[in-house]
């Protein structure tokens, strides 16, 4: 169906249709796709910031975003109007950030048995923080209550709005928001910060020295500490295999002065990437590593994300003491 009233990136109508787009973006991403994103970056923080308050995690929340603008990249041609662009973003999101949350609901519910079989308390989830109390305090709240309060007391969306993107009637928003209002008056003030997770000796050593590597540009220096089939996902930009990738090559030739180093961002260890300007150190974007078998095995670099710092506080965002300088 023809869109009322077409942005850019919907006015080829046959470039768009479902069957002409791959299954999942791979190496490279295309122009079109890129397109798309550069179409809907004008929501792409909020979009964000819903999704991390709903995962309590900024970097969960971006992964979730990104996969949210995938399926609506491949669902195009079924938005009969582009000025409902937003919401219906928002819905595609909504839909991921559940789906998520009853995974996790599931494997911690698989993991709480695991530690009472044995005999041995397991970890409590970490929570996030953020400047604004409701959005400090709402990972608390069960999902439905939790997507009701931050749509409707954070991003200002109507009762009738809000039903619409939970699947729920406007009765049923109602009380999810009653309900959640009253837990959080209840709540009491926590600490401002997730102290960060200690990470084992040995994948200490490994981040740090990947660290001191990168810093010198000793991109074989990098490699060698890599499995072979590591893979590589870039945003907005690359997903695939790390040795196919032009990922060194990019920071060689980056034109701005930038070093990294280890920190953590709300609570999970990450290698921070500090970029120079004005003659100040900020913060410019994180990259999340896995390490499998002493070696590590995936790379997700968010350098095209500056949502996910913006609005990070000091107390959300802490560098890790350890030898991470190096030449810029």
């Amino acid at each position: 169906m023809t869109p009322k009233s077409s942005p850019p990136f919907l006015n080829d109508v046959d470039m768009w249709q479902v069957k002409a787009v791959p299954e999942r973006p791979t190496g490279l991403f295309d122009v079109r796709y890129r397109a798309f994103l550069e179409t809907v970056a004008h929501v792409r923080a909020q979009l964000h910031r819903y999704c991390a308050r709903m995962t309590g995690s900024r970097l969960d929340g971006e992964d979730l975003m990104q996969e949210a603008l995938f399926e609506a990249y491949t669902k195009i041609e079924t938005l009969d109007d582009a000025n409902r662009l937003k919401p219906w973003l928002f819905r595609i999101a909504h839909n991921r950030c559940i789906d998520f949350l009853r995974r996790r609901a599931a494997r911690e519910r698989a993991e709480s048995a695991y530690w009472d079989d044995i005999g041995v308390a397991g970890a409590e989830p970490a929570t996030t923080d953020a400047r604004h109390a409701i959005e400090r305090l709402v990972g608390h709240l069960p999902p439905k209550e939790r997507a009701c309060v931050l749509l409707k007391d954070v991003f200002d969306y109507s009762l009738e709005e809000t039903a619409k993107l939970v699947d729920s009637t406007i009765g049923g928003v109602k009380s999810a928001l009653s309900r959640g209002r009253a837990k959080l008056a209840e709540l009491p003030a926590e600490p401002a910060g997730e102290p960060a997770r200690t990470l084992d000796p040995d994948t200490a050593r490994l981040l740090q020295l990947y660290v001191e590597l990168f810093n010198r540009h000793d991109w074989d220096g990098v490699r060698g500490l890599t499995s072979a089939d590591a893979r590589l996902r870039v945003a907005d930009c690359f997903d695939g295999l790390l040795e196919s990738s032009p990922y060194f090559v990019e920071y060689e030739r980056s034109p701005e002065t930038w070093r990294m180093e280890v920190g953590a961002i709300d609570g999970e260890p990450v290698l921070l990437v500090h970029i120079q300007r004005a003659g100040q150190w900020q913060v410019g974007w994180p990259v999340r590593v896995h390490v499998a078998r002493a070696v590590i095995d995936r790379i997700m670099d968010y350098y095209a994300c500056p949502w996910i710092v913006g609005d990070i506080s000091e107390s959300d965002l802490q560098p890790m003491p350890g030898p991470a300088s190096g030449k810029a």
